[in-house]
């Protein structure tokens, strides 16, 4: 018979070829996650509070703004934990949620960013149309499906994952619960459960990047029938920020989660899933506004509001100050 315990917690073991570094580490990562957080949320305000940034693109990218907050939030604190004390605890259901979670917010990523793919399609090939086509209710409905599938298509495979007993060590290898060091403490077989998640993994992967190649051949070909070259350069400048961010994600996932067997994380996989988690979503927001004039029109409009607000409140007290 099995000798099972129950396991009530987990330790991650971080990364122990970075031990030696691990302040400078601590320091690094603490700054990305922070200018991650800080860019993301400066493009959620931005799209809410000016009224010329609230269309279909920039709807989806404060979707997509909101998913990298919650994603790097869900790993990244514990990573920066495992470079203070090197056997960090985490609970078994906080392990679980994070797990879930963490995927949920992953998958939801490449469908919000497949729709984007979508969207510029629907604006550069069916110009007349799109207005019509791309409502503010579409907009919503196509985001909340976006989380919805994700949702759906892991919780059942958590619900089985947490139903699995584990035994013997409770140390995870990783920085965070991760699907391949997780599967390692389950006693039981499974060959069967790492094969539908790594099914789940590619279908999830595999076919968001089919439509989004889709897409943007659709659009290629509109664009070259372009006669003028300003044109197509302004036709196809409208996507190259979001080719950008598809280009490093998919391919860090590719690279991460996209082979036969999850068991043991080389230090390669280690280090792309840093970058997944921690420099992707302190780099989107630079990706999307840095060239972007809309935005930068925006935020000057913005600051000249504000600066009007405050000379108006001064020029106010100071009437009240000579009365």
């Amino acid at each position: 018979m099995m000798n099972t315990t129950t396991v009530t917690e987990f330790i991650l073991l971080g990364i122990p070829f970075l031990y030696e570094l691990h302040q400078i580490f601590f320091v690094v990562g603490l700054f990305v996650y922070i200018i991650a957080v800080l860019g993301n949320g400066f493009i959620l305000i931005i799209v809410a509070i000016e009224p010329r940034l609230q269309t279909p693109m920039y709807i989806f990218l404060s979707n997509l703004a909101f998913l990298e907050i919650c994603y790097t939030t869900t790993v990244v604190p514990k990573l920066l934990q495992t470079f203070v004390q090197t056997r960090t605890k985490i609970c078994f259901h906080c392990c679980l949620a994070q797990s879930f979670l963490y995927f949920t917010f992953g998958g939801s990523e490449l469908l919000v960013l497949t729709v984007m793919s979508f969207d510029r399609y629907l604006a550069i090939c069916k110009p007349l149309q799109y207005p019509m086509i791309m409502t503010k209710n579409v907009c919503i409905q196509l985001s909340l499906a976006a989380w919805y599938v994700s949702f759906i298509t892991l919780f059942f495979q958590c619900l089985v994952f947490w139903q699995m007993p584990f035994c013997g060590s409770n140390v995870v290898d990783n920085f965070f619960c991760d699907s391949a060091a997780m599967f390692s403490l389950v006693c039981t077989d499974t060959h069967l459960s790492e094969f539908v998640g790594f099914l789940f993994a590619v279908l999830m992967i595999v076919v968001t990047l089919i439509l989004t190649i889709v897409s943007y051949a659709c659009i290629i070909s509109t664009v070259m029938e372009i006669p003028s070259a300003v044109g197509r350069k302004k036709a196809f400048s409208t996507c190259t920020s979001h080719l950008i961010v598809v280009f490093i994600l998919y391919g860090a996932l590719i690279a991460m989660y996209v082979r036969p067997s999850v068991h043991s994380s080389s230090r390669i996989t280690r280090v792309l899933a840093v970058l997944n988690t921690a420099f992707i979503p302190m780099l989107n927001p630079f990706i999307y506004t840095i060239r972007n004039a809309e935005v930068k029109n925006a935020v000057q409009n913005m600051i000249h509001k504000k600066r009007q607000l405050l000379n108006n409140d001064f020029l106010n007290m100071f009437k009240k100050v000579s009365l």
